[in-house]
């Protein structure tokens, strides 16, 4: 989808576009081989859990902030990962009127499988296109998103 040479009327694919993209084809990739790990069920938008949960347990307010979703949102995340089984609702021994989202066995299982599967893919792409060049994009990467407010 990039632009091909002696053809002025195409347009280059915008870098933001092509991230997007790449994004996309990772998470389906990750997806793809947790529903083969017998991990079924989750999807893109379970991540605003998996990825902003604390080993103890967190509420449903610091996973909404954390993932700039609504608690409304979250909720109908948690919801749907305690259906599965991957997290648990635990009173909270600070406060017991309020509630703790808890990984599960199966959760802690399943969110160890994805870190695993993101570092083989980032493996086999060090092998396609070179250390050096997944190397340099990880620290592009790194320093755009520290940038971000520039």
């Amino acid at each position: 989808m990039t632009t091909r040479p002696g053809n002025p009327d195409e347009r280059r694919v915008p870098l933001p576009t092509l991230l997007a993209q790449a994004k996309d084809l990772t998470v389906e990739q990750l997806h793809r081989r947790l529903h083969e790990e017998g991990f079924e069920g989750v999807r893109f938008r379970h991540g605003s859990v998996f990825r902003f949960v604390d080993p103890e347990g967190s509420r449903l307010t610091v996973l909404a902030e954390r993932s700039g979703f609504s608690k409304q949102a979250i909720a109908e995340v948690v919801d749907e990962l305690e259906r599965f089984g991957y997290v648990e609702r635990t009173a909270d021994p600070g406060d017991r009127r309020a509630k703790l989202i808890r990984l599960t066995e199966r959760g802690r299982a399943a969110r160890l499988a994805a870190a695993r599967i993101l570092e083989d893919m980032e493996r086999a792409w060090a092998r396609q296109f070179g250390r050096d060049g997944i190397a340099m994009l990880r620290r592009l990467l790194e320093e755009i998103i520290a940038r971000r407010d520039e």
